[in-house]
């Protein structure tokens, strides 16, 4: 399977590229081509199944993202997921998961199968709380 920039710079247009440019009131070759010229993203990932795709960047519609995640202060798996819940019932679009605290790979991993839409994390955090953790005694 050929990823969305791949295929756009074919000159090809995929069924997810067909989808955002219907939900965005764009013609199906702007999408292609802002794709191929960088313009426009689709977050895709073959290991996440969304139920839409949503187009990011040149002329399309503002995006709302929300942001959850466990910290130091409270972690508490259930109520992350019941923020990813209410925010899809929301109508957000896509979701951040700044966990900083708390089992972080089970974490993801929850958040994700249950996140039917683009999810990013910060990669980041994970690595400064693993390095913090290996200089604590």
């Amino acid at each position: 399977m050929m990823g969305q920039l791949t295929e756009a710079k074919k000159g090809r247009i995929t069924p997810e590229m067909r989808e955002v440019a219907k939900e965005e009131g764009l013609a199906p070759e702007f999408i292609r081509d802002n794709l191929a010229q960088g313009e426009i993203i689709i977050p895709k990932n073959v290991k996440h199944s969304l139920t839409c795709c949503k187009a990011i960047g040149k002329k399309t519609k503002t995006k709302v993202n929300t942001n959850i995640g466990t910290s130091t202060d409270y972690v508490a798996l259930d109520h992350e997921l019941k923020k990813l819940r209410v925010a899809i019932e929301a109508g957000t679009d896509a979701v951040m998961d700044l966990s900083t605290a708390g089992d972080l790979d089970k974490i993801r991993r929850s958040i994700l199968r249950a996140c039917p839409l683009p999810l990013g994390t910060v990669p980041i955090y994970h690595a400064a709380i693993e390095s913090i953790a290996e200089r604590v005694p």
